[in-house]
């Protein structure tokens, strides 16, 4: 039988660009296929209805193989904030949530991000092993949105992404 430990991974950016535009980007379905949890050359399918309770969905296809990353809305507050629940099905039925803030004036835009990571481990393991595990997906994690926020900024300020993972 499993168990899980929450952790929280708290990031900032800077853009030159308005809150507007880096909010639009992880609503607009054309701007999320070419940074969030894809990119334009191997997403299948980037889906959304963006309103509270409306659901998202990205297909990736990577090394003959389809990645999904899907969640619901739980807030929408145009330019301000983002909530929304993660979860990629095929390896985990733990649902993350995601916070992101925009605050800004129309020529820079600080995005905060949070992420309320949840990481299944075994009853029976130790509290080094635990450990080792909440600081092995804190790491991967961080370094996930590391490269999809670069994908970010240069879409927010440029219009395109000359960056590929």
């Amino acid at each position: 039988m499993e168990t899980s430990s929450v952790i929280t991974l708290t990031m900032k950016r800077q853009f030159d660009a308005s809150p507007e535009r880096v909010f639009d980007a992880w609503l607009d379905p054309d701007m999320m296929r070419k940074w969030l949890f894809t990119i334009e050359g191997t997403n299948k399918v980037a889906a959304n209805d963006p309103r509270p309770g409306g659901t998202w969905e990205i297909i990736d296809h990577r090394n003959g193989k389809d990645y999904r990353a899907i969640g619901e809305y739980l807030r929408i507050d145009r330019p301000d904030m983002i909530v929304f629940t993660f979860k990629m099905p095929q390896f985990s039925e733990s649902e993350d949530t995601i916070t992101v803030a925009f605050t800004g004036d129309t020529k820079r835009c600080e995005m905060s991000f949070t992420q309320e990571i949840i990481v299944p481990h075994g009853r029976t393991w130790t509290e080094e092993e635990i450990e080792k595990a909440l600081s092995d997906h804190y790491d991967q994690t961080e370094h996930g949105w590391t490269l999809m926020f670069t994908g970010l900024k240069e879409l927010a300020e440029t219009g395109k992404i000359t960056f590929q993972r």
